[in-house]
């Protein structure tokens, strides 16, 4: 018995309904829960950093992570993915890899009770399809949040660059300047600030800043975060002022994203090319060609008799 397409797709509209509006209520709480950590005093240094909850996803992740094979939680490229995408805990990997094997074994039963069996071919290659897009689909879906994650923090570096460098040259030492920088950007920037209150605990238990400074590269992906780290590095090594370089170099991102953005607006017209081809030059066509070829056919046909 074939399920009824119209109910199929009113399923799939509620379940989605359902999904935006548990999105949406949960990044509310974090907005609130972020606006209600930065507004406390200063004094009681209140922690950025999400605290690790005991529900029942957390549970069922050990679980997974206790019953999983090792084979599951050994891939690097996987891992560090996740990493850039903000999955930070250990059991992500294991999830992740559970994941997709539910989804290439989910979309494949979907498509067979979806697809109709009149032709044996296209039937086949609908189910082929279809496993190959449940298989591809987290990971594509990882590789977006990532590299949303990164454009965020890359817009957050110019910014955050200007308050370090008020901070250290108001005589502030540069732990509780980026202490403060992360406090102060936590509602603008909550991912940057939770990378930069992990760089402070780190040297807060021991771990040099180089080696901390490198783990925000590591953690995050971002390249500016890279060359910020390198220049911070050098400038505790040969005692330069690191106000100077930091204002420096937040000057520099700036004008590198503005001629980003330049090079963009000068591919746009390029890039249009292809949709105007396809899209505007058909309609475009049958409007100022059609009246005559319709002239053209009836003074032929006039001929003809």
């Amino acid at each position: 018995m074939l399920i009824p397409l119209p109910l199929i797709a009113l399923i799939a509209v509620l379940v989605l309904a359902v999904g935006a509006a548990a999105h949406a209520i949960i990044r509310d709480r974090e907005r609130q829960a972020l606006l209600n950590r930065a507004g406390g005093h200063l004094a009681s240094s209140p922690s950025l950093v999400k605290p690790a909850e005991d529900g029942l996803g957390t549970r069922i992740a050990n679980w997974l992570m206790a019953k999983a094979p090792r084979s599951m939680r050994s891939a690097e490229g996987s891992k560090n993915i996740l990493l850039h995408a903000g999955f930070e805990s250990a059991t992500a990997q294991v999830v992740f890899n559970v994941i997709r094997i539910a989804s290439a074994i989910a979309v494949p039963l979907l498509a067979l009770l979806i697809v109709p069996r009149r032709s044996l071919s296209l039937f086949a290659l609908a189910l082929v399809l279809s496993f190959v897009i449940g298989l591809v689909l987290p990971q594509a879906f990882i590789n977006r949040r990532a590299a949303t994650r990164q454009e965020h923090l890359r817009r957050a570096i110019p910014d955050s660059l200007d308050l370090l460098v008020v901070c250290v040259e108001a005589g502030v030492s540069l732990d509780a300047a980026i202490m403060r920088v992360a406090r102060e950007m936590a509602i603008l920037h909550p991912d940057f600030a939770n990378e930069l209150v992990v760089v402070s605990r780190r040297v807060n238990a021991g771990i040099p800043r180089e080696q901390a400074l490198r783990g925000l590269w590591e953690r995050t992906g971002v390249e500016d975060l890279r060359g910020l780290a390198a220049n911070m590095i050098q400038c505790e090594k040969w005692g330069t002022s690191i106000a100077t370089v930091l204002r420096v170099y937040a000057e520099a991102l700036r004008r590198k994203r503005k001629q980003l953005a330049e090079k963009r607006a000068a591919t746009a017209p390029l890039k249009m090319t292809l949709p105007l081809a396809i899209f505007i030059f058909p309609a475009i066509f049958v409007v100022l060609l059609g009246p005559a070829m319709m002239k053209i056919s009836a003074m032929f046909k006039g001929i003809a008799h």
